[in-house]
């Protein structure tokens, strides 16, 4: 009777497995087909990278946060500079349509490698780099390790210091070495859209979602088996990576206009922007009040007002 009823556990347990990695890839293959690249490809060292080019002018390179594709910038920011910029918005490695370098999570060094290169085989080869969130830390990389190919830099909302609490769960679990292959089918099979949501609003607090942007980024993306493995390794490895980085900042000599919202309970402003000003010579910092972890969103004319300053002092307008 026991050998029966383990039989039948087994049985049910391949059953669950097989309609969970169907659910998965057609969950997969649902969000690609809704929200297909928006942009080209150019390849480096065998790596696709997805980027869209819109507008003329100075070379501006944009580059998303955790979780984030390039649909993030081009929802509502890229709409306030492409007149007068040649904007490129990339998807980071691993994320959007971008491949991964690795499996072990890209670093934002050579992160910041890859995107340098790709921006170069498009004729930016010393572009403005505004990066939002975790895509501070990779413009932050850009600036201190290539500062031949860049001409001005912007921290928006930017991971740039250290943190004393510890990885929250979820990347935790879809981080660990066994946990995570085994966690990361089931949210991507089951996760629900009330869940999504729940999340959405949470990045955005204070303020509240944009009308039409959940349905433009398109978290399907973000919830591919491929995409939160590469995303979770990448968000475990940051902070040690920042702290390496941190004793650098003083090397940078470009013209650096950081933007921040003084109410972003993400990546606090007293601990990331009000110490990073103090560590780049030259530095300027614009706080906005109210403002939470999503600038680019809820407070647009004011990020491309930065952007504007560090064109400028560039020499770039």
């Amino acid at each position: 009777m026991a050998i029966k009823l383990l039989i039948y556990l087994v049985i049910l347990l391949a059953l669950f497995a097989a309609l969970t990695l169907y659910l998965a890839k057609r969950h997969e293959r649902r969000a690609e087909a809704s929200h297909p690249p928006e942009g080209q490809f150019v390849t480096i060292d065998g790596h696709r990278v997805h980027v869209v080019v819109r507008g003329s002018g100075p070379d501006l390179v944009l580059i998303h946060g955790a979780s984030g594709s390039t649909r993030d910038m081009t929802f509502e920011l890229v709409g306030h500079l492409e007149d007068r910029y040649r904007v490129l918005v990339f998807d980071r490695p691993g994320l959007g349509y971008t491949d991964r370098i690795n499996s072990t999570g890209a670093t934002i060094t050579q992160q910041a490698d890859l995107l340098s290169r790709a921006a170069a085989e498009l004729g930016a080869e010393a572009p403005i780099v505004m990066g939002q969130s975790y895509g501070g830390a990779v413009a932050l990389a850009w600036a201190v390790h290539y500062p031949e190919r860049i001409s001005a830099l912007v921290p928006l909302a930017a991971a740039s210091g250290t943190w004393e609490t510890g990885l929250d769960a979820f990347y935790r679990v879809t981080s660990h070495p066994w946990l995570g292959p085994l966690a990361i089918p089931l949210i991507t099979a089951y996760v629900s859209d009330d869940y999504v949501a729940g999340v959405m609003e949470g990045i955005f607090t204070p303020q509240a979602v944009p009308e039409g942007y959940s349905a433009y980024f398109g978290p399907g993306l973000t919830l591919r088996r491929k995409t939160l493995r590469a995303n979770a390794l990448q968000r475990a490895n940051l902070l040690d990576e920042i702290d390496a980085l941190v004793p650098r900042y003083g090397e940078i000599e470009v013209p650096t206009e950081i933007v921040h919202g003084d109410s972003d309970p993400t990546v606090p402003a007293w601990n990331h922007a009000e110490r990073l000003v103090a560590r780049i010579p030259g530095a300027t910092l614009t706080l906005l009040p109210g403002i939470g972890h999503m600038p680019q969103h809820v407070a647009a004319p004011e990020v491309a007002a930065a952007i504007d300053r560090a064109a400028a002092r560039a020499g770039l307008h």
